[in-house]
């Protein structure tokens, strides 16, 4: 299976600078953003250089889900001036981001109308496509993985996708890294806040062998006090080929290490009169994290219409965070050891049927095992007072699923699929004695069908609908002593509709409609001593992304998208009555993305680019206030130097303004809102050298 990196340009005329250069708007800082929207019959969105597979073998890719799919290439990723790498999910259309600024707890990505607080973690985490999400379906193992060892990110939003079950509630997310070449690449970074980083990355290829290695170190001292974080992570991927393609083997080993402090939440008045203050009861507040994934990968052809393709893999993360939220409250310790192991397996059939132009035929199965350990203390200075909380409990899941690409013309395709997921587990409280199996949730059933057509070239329409599930997390998941019967899974039944346009070679994008009901949410208590769960009821999300790529010059683009959000509460817990026809908690209505880049000469490119959202409530009956909308512009300048010797300039969030993270904490002796300052203005210069 041969691959290719791809980069198209629009045969286009040249012309002036100004116009573009007055646009605050960019696709990738220092990166010329390319787009290639791939065949007229899928719904999939391609922006810059990206490995493509030459020839139609292995499992089915995600161009095959037809729902909104982006991928992001590596040139526009890899100089970003990012701390961690889910911000360079904010290139990606419909995608919200979440920055906590809390030590190792930095942030995270989520999207159709979904937060990212924690409660409802609705987004599948795969990197190298191994499940990487922890057991409450947060993606703390995205940090492993630095800029510059993508090769690229694919975003795939909806309910349709029959190839993961489990936190598969609105979509997913895959981070895939370099594969094989003979290149390298050394980049240095040193900027605002004290931050220096170091990422090395280099590839050997010889004969059969590829072996790729990566190195990456960031320090920083943070934009408020008491925030300087260090974190370290390198990685291995071993591959062997036989020497006519038949199969290929690999393996591939990460190791990460941080160690942050915590600068804490401030009250509104203080985080707008001083934002990069730290309170005094922060001062021994930390965190620190290892994490470590070891997979074998294997894919083979075994024969000219069968492909195999399995995976292995174990997981680990230890995380250990000492945290106060306010003065009043009590410091905590909280410790999580999880061990996840797990396989994947598809086998692809793509024979040759009479009366129809195409067919393709997948089944699937993954299983997982989490042993996890949870456990809290009450401190004082790091010192335990008392232990709140010592949770032992395993997760097994098993999944296993069927889907068809049915292509009757050239102009149709139709891609039924079915899931089905089971679960199994016990749980133990070391400190009460108490035993609870997992819930019976039986066989969670996920029917899913997708539809494009393509009557042009310049143009397909699709349409799909999927149901997904979501089950709890934590203790949540067992049936505990307080709860009179089993709980049932929530049912998330979506649908999207949408057209995917390239009329002319300086034009494409996407828009589309979608909606999203789930049956019976449940979100955690993200506070509560046991990690216990709440009902919130019948929901709805719905709401419509453009996104529009424009290249009017062969030295310039343009790219810009925009989602519309709603959320609705539709049947509300009994206890929270007052939340029916309110919205969810943390979900802004708008979010915007925009940007142009401009060759000004063969050596210095120029960009802009900003991230915009509207504000959002804190609550469930939405009566706290509104907060969290930001306009952020930024700016950046790649000189090359030399063919192999670039040097760069960024500024971020140029016009200063403040932007932060609020929720609100009900806890008794509290009851306010309480805030957390995101980076004012930033400066940052890189070298990137290629050897």
């Amino acid at each position: 299976m041969k691959t290719t990196h791809i980069a198209l340009l629009p045969a286009v005329r040249r012309s002036a600078p100004h116009v573009m250069l007055s646009c605050l708007f960019t696709a990738a800082p220092l990166t010329l953003a390319i787009a290639d929207t791939r065949s007229a019959g899928d719904s999939i969105v391609t922006l810059g250089a990206v490995s493509v597979v030459g020839e139609q073998t292995g499992p089915l890719a995600s161009r095959n889900i037809l729902s909104s799919v982006d991928v992001l290439g590596a040139d526009i990723l890899e100089k970003q001036p990012v701390q961690y790498s889910w911000e360079l999910f904010s290139r990606a259309p419909g995608v919200m981001l979440t920055q906590f600024n809390q030590g190792t707890t930095s942030g995270k990505l989520s999207f159709r109308g979904f937060n990212g607080e924690g409660e409802v973690n609705a987004v599948k985490l795969l990197v190298d496509g191994i499940p990487s999400n922890t057991n409450d379906g947060n993606m703390p193992f995205i940090d492993m993985v630095f800029p510059l060892e993508i090769d690229s990110i694919e975003v795939v939003r909806g309910t349709n996708d029959p190839r993961y079950g489990l936190h598969n509630i609105a979509g997913n997310a895959s981070i895939n890294t370099r594969q094989g070449g003979n290149d390298g690449k050394l980049r240095l970074r040193y900027g605002s806040f004290d931050t220096r980083e170091l990422q090395l990355v280099k590839g050997v290829e010889d004969g059969n062998w590829s072996q790729n290695y990566s190195f990456s170190y960031q320090g920083s001292g943070g934009y408020r006090d008491h925030a300087d974080a260090e974190r370290m992570s390198f990685s291995g991927k071993w591959f062997y080929t036989a020497d006519n393609d038949a199969w290929r083997a690999g393996l591939i080993a990460r190791h990460y290490k941080a160690d942050a402090d915590e600068a804490g939440y401030l009250s509104r008045a203080d985080s707008r009169n001083r934002p990069r203050q730290s309170y005094a009861n922060n001062a021994t507040d930390t965190g620190e994290r290892e994490m470590n994934q070891l997979s074998l990968h294997l894919d083979a052809t075994l024969s000219d219409t069968l492909s195999l393709a399995t995976k292995a893999y174990v997981n680990t993360f230890e995380d250990r965070r000492w945290t106060q939220y306010w003065r009043t409250s009590s410091q905590q310790e909280r410790y999580a050891d999880e061990t996840q192991y797990g396989a994947l397996s598809s086998l692809t059939w793509r024979p040759e049927v009479e009366h129809l132009h195409a067919f393709a035929l997948e089944s699937g199965a993954e299983v997982q095992r989490q042993e996890n350990e949870s456990l809290r203390y009450r401190t004082q200075q790091r010192s335990r007072v008392t232990q709140t909380r010592d949770q032992q409990f395993d997760l097994n899941v098993y999944g296993a699923y069927l889907q068809a690409v049915i292509e009757p013309t050239d102009t149709l395709k139709i891609i039924p699929a079915y899931r089905v997921d089971k679960l199994y587990g016990d749980y133990r409280n070391e400190l009460t004695g108490e035993q609870a199996d997992v819930n019976d949730y039986g066989l969670i059933k996920q029917p899913k069908i997708s539809v494009v057509y393509s009557p042009w070239q310049q143009a397909s329409f699709y349409a799909n609908w999927g149901r997904s599930y979501q089950v709890g997390v934590g203790s949540a998941a067992y049936r505990l002593a307080s709860q009179s019967d089993d709980l049932k899974p929530s049912i998330n039944d979506g649908w999207e509709t949408g057209i995917k346009f390239r009329p002319t070679a300086w034009l494409d994008g996407r828009i589309a409609y979608w909606e999203q009901e789930a049956s019976d949410e449940v979100q955690r208590k993200l506070n509560d001593a046991v990690g216990d769960a709440e009902n919130v009821g019948q929901t709805l999300r719905k709401g419509w992304d453009l996104q529009v790529n424009l290249y009017p010059t062969e030295a310039s683009s343009i790219w810009l998208s925009y989602s519309r959000q709603f959320s609705e509460i539709l049947k509300p817990n009994p206890n929270l009555p007052a939340s029916k026809g309110k919205e969810m908690d943390h979900v802004p209505h708008h979010l915007y993305a925009a940007g142009t880049t401009y060759q000004l000469t063969p050596a210095l490119q120029l960009s802009a680019w900003a991230n915009a959202q509207s504000d959002y409530y804190l609550e469930r009956t939405n009566s706290t206030g509104k907060y969290g909308d930001y306009v952020l512009l930024n700016l950046g300048a790649v000189y090359q130097v030399t063919p192999t010797l670039s040097v760069d300039l960024q500024a971020k969030n140029i016009t200063d303004r403040y932007y932060e993270y609020a929720w609100y904490d009900d806890s008794a002796g509290v009851q306010q809102s309480l805030h957390a300052a995101g980076d004012g203005r930033a400066l940052y210069a890189g070298l990137t050298l290629d050897f």
